[in-house]
């Protein structure tokens, strides 16, 4: 089994609402993202998943994150957009587009400050 991944950050503020403290008042992060992707074999000329491939789907999908204020998102009506909440998120989008029988998403790890991470993968039932 191979896994590689690929890491990068974007800006974006949120609030916590219920939270009890400040992070309940909007505020601003530079959150790093790294998604990780697993696969049993190799392609013809020796790579699982091209990183130039990865890096442009992810930049597309933080470019609608980036600089934004994340409770005012579709994808986080509802739901605060925590560290975890932002992981789940991440996975399902870039599941979408990189799930193959080559190649899949496993993970994404969030991180919104030195020290502290949130990671959502999906739950092997076998």
């Amino acid at each position: 089994m191979y896994e590689l991944s690929v890491k990068t950050h974007f800006s974006a503020a949120h609030h916590l609402a219920g939270y009890p403290g400040s992070c309940a008042h909007v505020h601003g992060h530079n959150w790093e993202v790294e998604i990780f992707f697993r696969g049993p074999k190799l392609n013809r000329i020796g790579i699982l998943h091209d990183f130039r491939d990865i890096k442009t789907a992810l930049r597309a999908v933080l470019e609608d994150l980036d600089h934004t204020d994340l409770n005012a998102l579709p994808a986080f009506k509802g739901c605060n957009p925590t560290s975890e909440n932002l992981a789940r998120h991440l996975f399902k989008v870039m599941g979408r587009r990189f799930t193959t029988r080559q190649c899949s998403v496993v993970r994404v790890t969030v991180s919104e400050g030195p020290g502290t991470t949130a990671s959502y993968w999906k739950h092997d039932d076998r």
